[in-house]
């Protein structure tokens, strides 16, 4: 006990000095700052009222004063003050100096110089050719739903059944501005247009595209309205630039009204500073996107026409590499598999495809097609049939129109997210129930 004793009294003595040195920096500290003020007091004073204390004049009305000998006595005290100040600050501002050395302009870099390193994407693209959506996380279709059980086991059930329920590849190669559509002899679904833009190459010199560049006028005089069903739903590739207005106005002549706009964010990770990125003449900035604008042409309801789109999963965006090869229009094949999971109508339209774009589920017509395999009756047929017992039975009043349907599993339906009717109470746009 009298060790610990001992060690209790070295420590209080100890605290008792540190205490008392303390207190008599901080009596010295403010015994200096007391002076200051009195000084200021006798400064303002001075200025204001001859040789009165401020708290005098204070009493009194202000009036600005001429200059005299007292003030320029004042401003003398003034900077003797302010001499003092800067004094006292002097420590502080040494101090602050040792712990910011600034040796070269390295300091003030961002990005990959910076002595600091931060998340700054443009700075990166600039130094390295690395565009920032390089370095979005989880944002290909197999991470994307990896850390949700239930919709990751829903996007595994969509594939299995489209796969199951598609009809096979069909093709057809046609100069598509001397074709008449109605030759195909069916209503569709869906309706992929993919033109030959002039964009395409602006953005490219010196490649030529395989197919003659279209005017927006062109487009539009493709006559998609007369083999669109009602409802059903088109996906138009504008590019980046015209197109984004002059598509609408496509869609509006063909019976559709614009919806959606699915936007395509480039990346170029695999080749990152070698893929030129120019647009058209009147481009301000580096364009690294590519739009799709989705139409609806009648009516249909997510909260009410399940069995004909499943919403509330697909996103409108895709993030996906640019092909590396120079001036390609190849598009990602995301998009299929987006509109596939989306609209269940089996009846799918592809214009200006080409022989990498054929895909079972698919009629792909376009002049860049090497061969073709369509027949009318042949295609017609795939639908006439009911539809095989292991699809789930649709609303009454469409079993006469099962089989131009994907259908569904229970287990989709049990896991699909939900909107509840208009004006109803549910559980709104939750995850799956």
């Amino acid at each position: 006990y009298s060790i610990i004793i001992y060690f209790i009294d070295i420590f209080v003595n100890n605290a008792n000095i540190l205490f008392l040195d303390n207190l008599g920096k901080m009596e010295s500290l403010l015994a200096q700052r007391k002076k200051r003020a009195e000084k200021r007091r006798k400064l303002l004073g001075g200025e204001l009222g001859g040789n009165s204390d401020l708290s005098d004049v204070l009493k009194t009305r202000l009036t600005p004063l001429p200059k005299t000998a007292v003030n320029e006595k004042a401003s003398s005290s003034q900077e003797e003050v302010s001499r003092e100040d800067e004094k006292l600050d002097k420590p502080n501002r040494e101090s602050s100096q040792e712990e910011e050395v600034y040796k070269d302009s390295s300091v003030f870099l961002k990005g990959l110089d910076s002595m600091n390193p931060q998340n700054d994407y443009q700075q990166n693209f600039v130094n390295t050719g690395q565009r920032p959506q390089n370095f979005i996380m989880d944002a290909g279709i197999e991470e994307r739903f990896a850390d949700y059980p239930k919709l990751n086991q829903l996007q595994r059930l969509k594939n299995d059944i489209i796969k199951t329920r598609a009809t096979p590849p069909l093709y057809m190669s046609v100069d598509l501005k001397e074709f008449n559509l109605k030759s195909l002899g069916s209503q569709f679904d869906v309706i992929l247009v993919d033109p030959p833009l002039r964009e395409y190459e602006t953005r490219a010199p010196g490649v030529s595209l395989t197919t003659k560049p279209w005017s927006w006028d062109e487009i539009e005089n493709l006559g998609i309205g007369q083999v669109g069903a009602s409802p059903s739903w088109i996906f138009l590739w504008v590019g980046s630039s015209a197109g984004l207005e002059r598509g609408r106005d496509c869609l509006k002549k063909w019976g559709y009204r614009r919806c959606e706009d699915i936007c395509w964010i480039k990346t170029n990770r695999k080749s990152p500073g070698t893929i030129k990125t120019n647009a058209d003449d009147g481009a301000i900035l580096q364009h690294t996107t590519e739009h799709c604008l989705m139409g609806l042409k009648g009516h249909c309801k997510r909260s009410t026409d399940g069995h004909f789109i499943h919403a509330n999963v697909e996103i409108d965006l895709i993030v996906a590499e640019e092909p590396a090869e120079y001036g390609s229009t190849e598009k990602p094949e995301e998009l299929f598999r987006m509109i596939e999971h989306f609209c269940l109508g089996r009846r799918r339209l592809h214009l200006f495809s080409k022989d990498t774009n054929v895909r079972k589920g698919w009629v792909s017509v376009g002049p860049e097609l090497t061969s073709s395999n369509y027949e009318v009756e042949t295609y017609l047929e795939m639908f006439r049939d009911p539809a095989p017992k292991f699809i789930k039975s649709l609303p009454s009043g469409l079993d006469g129109f099962s089989n131009k349907l994907v259908g569904c599993w229970p287990e989709i339906e049990r896991l699909r997210p939900k909107s509840p009717p208009h004006g109803g109470r549910g559980r709104g746009r939750g995850g799956p129930r």
